[in-house]
């Protein structure tokens, strides 16, 4: 999941953006609406963490124009205004969900994950493809009723070949996921587009899954989930 973290407050902003990237998401962070709308101007974004009070560019502006865009990018509204008539307000100008300040983690990262979910074609709650059981909400996969010990990027990756291969087309392979793709769905803008950090976590998630190999490298395409 990509997802732009849009908030004033530094300290709060970074830590959020600590927080969602160890729950295996690819997060860029900005401080002022100026920079979300250019941010969002170049790059597909799952969920947009929208604070509204934001210099620059007010938060609201920066909600309508995502509004007034098309269906794509889903909006989790931040503020310290805490009223009905607020959250009212907020949701009438185009956000998809509005959670006010404070706030606990886990709620926010449940409603970061709820909002991703409708941000793409619909995917069941658990992933299963080929022996391997991926729970997105729990944070665990298994291969074959064996329980996997995964660390963040590597049950990104998993999740995202998981999700292409359960809204295919009922082959009995997964689709084609190339490495750029991996790269702008898993990490973040600072990732290197020369790294070899897909090559890197897609080898080690296969000694991880074990044999027979279910992840499959495609010769100048990428990598699919399949049998054979």
């Amino acid at each position: 999941m990509r997802v732009l973290v849009a908030e004033d407050f530094e300290v709060l902003a970074r830590s959020i953006g600590t927080g969602l990237r160890r729950e295996g998401m690819a997060v860029d962070v900005v401080l002022d609406g100026r920079d979300a709308l250019e941010r969002l101007a170049v790059t597909r974004y799952d969920v947009v963490v929208l604070d509204r009070d934001l210099p620059g560019v007010h938060g609201d502006e920066v909600c309508r124009r995502l509004a007034g865009s098309g269906p794509g990018s889903r909006v989790l509204m931040l503020t310290a205004a805490s009223t009905v008539a607020a959250r009212v307000e907020g949701l009438g100008l185009g956000a998809d969900d509005y959670l006010p300040k404070p706030f606990d983690f886990a709620e926010l990262v449940a409603r970061v994950r709820a909002l991703g979910r409708r941000s793409g074609p619909a995917v069941p709650p658990v992933l299963d493809y080929c022996g391997v059981r991926l729970d997105p909400g729990g944070r665990v996969a298994f291969r074959d009723g064996r329980r996997l010990e995964l660390s963040p990027k590597e049950l990104a990756v998993l999740e995202c070949l998981l999700t292409t291969a359960s809204t295919g087309t009922g082959t009995g392979t997964g689709r084609v996921v190339s490495a750029e793709e991996l790269l702008d769905r898993v990490w973040d803008e600072a990732a290197d587009p020369f790294t070899t950090a897909v090559k890197t976590t897609i080898r080690r998630l296969r000694a991880k899954l074990g044999e027979p190999p279910v992840i499959h490298t495609v010769r100048e395409g990428g990598y699919r989930l399949g049998d054979a």
